[in-house]
């Protein structure tokens, strides 16, 4: 059983770089995008990627809205702290979850291995039997 690396172990690791750090997934994903030759893990990539930069852009907020607010007295001791507090660990706790379940998904998904032949050569292969036949 020497395969190497296979779709779904490739799909779940760009899924894992996702999740764990956009730099990571821009040199993974990237890669997966330009370099590979597999639809499959070119679709998984940009999959990976609008999700990441969802996460992140909320990041992006939480961290603008934090910071504003600490530039104003008492902020951590009030209810908008709290409220940040709050945002952020729904949102951590979303991530998780999206990312696990996508990445499960990307995993257990059914793939078909056999490429199809297109119609013409299906023609050609039986007009070549019949032939054989005669």
């Amino acid at each position: 059983m020497k395969e190497g690396w296979t779709t779904r172990w490739k799909a779940l690791f760009v899924w894992l770089c996702g999740y764990l750090n956009i730099v990571a997934f821009a040199l993974v994903g990237g890669y997966m995008i330009v370099k590979s030759d597999d639809e499959e893990l070119k679709n998984t990539s940009k999959k990976v990627l609008i999700v990441t930069l969802i996460f992140t852009a909320i990041s992006m907020f939480l961290s603008l809205y934090n910071n504003i607010g600490g530039m104003a007295d008492n902020y951590y001791s009030s209810k908008a702290y709290s409220a940040y507090d709050i945002m952020s660990n729904i949102t951590n706790i979303a991530k998780i979850v999206v990312f696990a379940v996508c990445a499960a998904i990307s995993f257990f998904k059914k793939r078909t291995d056999k490429p199809q032949l297109p119609t013409e050569q299906k023609t050609i292969d039986s007009s070549v039997r019949e032939e054989q036949k005669d």
